[in-house]
């Protein structure tokens, strides 16, 4: 049983030190960010709990030869997953060697538990399952009745904060197995209700494709960022769609939400090399920003600190405190 709680000042730092996952985390809202992340992993199982103060946009691919499940604690706004509307009365779904990319507002606090797709088949072959399961499950955004995930999210929490509190308690297989068991048996008595919605008719939005279409158009040529008349020229739409859609998935407009991405660029070239291998003015136009002045200040505006005060690969790093088990 491996355990570990960190604290980040970053979001970029928080994405990469959650085990297994390659994601980016990129910060939208402006604001010092404050993130917390506690996680476990057994054998078969990764389960890991995020609170993050800011607004961010998470890409990446899911674990390969795995099915996640997350279990939002809290959802307070506008979120997207996968291109469609999700809230805390939901659970998403991801397959192993999914690409993703969540919208999530402020605030957000979810737990997410990966199991290994071998034993999670095993456990569901020796299971009467209803009818449409298997769609179900493709589905990255489940419905499911809210007292039944009120109770299931009680008891998901309890087991987590348990291991968490006292990770000597789960030293011996046959211990590690019962919270395998314990948490698959959850989720899977979850999403059998015959009152989970198997009728798939959230699909993805053209507002969210839009979105995610310009945010990949954006780190595609990072040097060369696409104005907005560029993405409605290249995306055949106008202004006005492009505008209410980004207003509709991020809560902020497509001007603000593009600099933000190329922003948190930077900061990551920032961050992942050494002051003399790659001087700020060179990390900030990789992301197209060549007048200095500008850059230092929108920079500071969304991460409250200038380039130059952000930590490089060559010092200790303060944005993350942790403590190990």
């Amino acid at each position: 049983m491996n355990t570990r709680t960190d604290r980040f000042n970053d979001v970029h730092l928080h994405a990469t030190s959650v085990h297994g996952w390659g994601q980016t985390y990129s910060q939208i809202s402006a604001g010092a960010a404050q993130c917390a992340l506690s996680q476990f992993s057994t054998a078969r199982i990764h389960a890991f709990r995020e609170c993050i103060n800011q607004r961010v946009v998470q890409q990446g691919e899911a674990p390969r030869g795995q099915i996640c499940f997350a279990v939002p604690l809290a959802v307070p706004g506008a979120a997207r997953v996968q291109g469609r509307a999700a809230d805390d009365n939901s659970i998403f779904v991801l397959q192993g060697g999914d690409e993703f990319m969540f919208h999530m507002p402020m605030h957000m606090d979810m737990l997410s538990i990966t199991f290994e797709r071998d034993a999670f088949e095993r456990a569901m072959s020796g299971a009467p399952w209803p009818t449409g399961i298997d769609a179900l499950l493709k589905q990255p955004v489940v419905q499911v009745p809210g007292h039944r995930l009120v109770e299931s999210r009680k008891r998901l929490m309890a087991l987590f904060n348990a291991v968490i509190a006292a990770p000597e308690q789960v030293s011996t297989p046959e211990a590690e197995q019962q919270v395998e068991q314990a948490m698959l048996g959850e989720l899977m008595r979850l999403i059998s209700d015959p009152a989970c919605d198997r009728t798939q008719r959230h699909g993805s939005s053209s507002r969210s494709f839009i979105v995610e279409k310009c945010h990949r158009m954006t780190v595609s040529d990072a040097a060369n960022a696409p104005s907005v008349v560029d993405l409605c020229a290249r995306l055949k739409v106008s202004r006005r769609t492009v505008q209410n859609s980004f207003q509709s998935v991020t809560e902020t407009n497509p001007v603000n939400y593009i600099r933000s991405v190329r922003l948190n660029g930077v900061r990551r070239e920032l961050m992942s090399t050494r002051a003399h291998q790659l001087s700020i003015g060179d990390a900030a136009a990789k992301w197209g920003f060549f007048h200095l002045s500008h850059f230092a200040s929108e920079y500071q505006e969304l991460f409250m600190e200038l380039p130059s005060q952000t930590q490089r690969a060559d010092s200790a790093h303060p944005a993350r405190q942790a403590v190990a088990a």
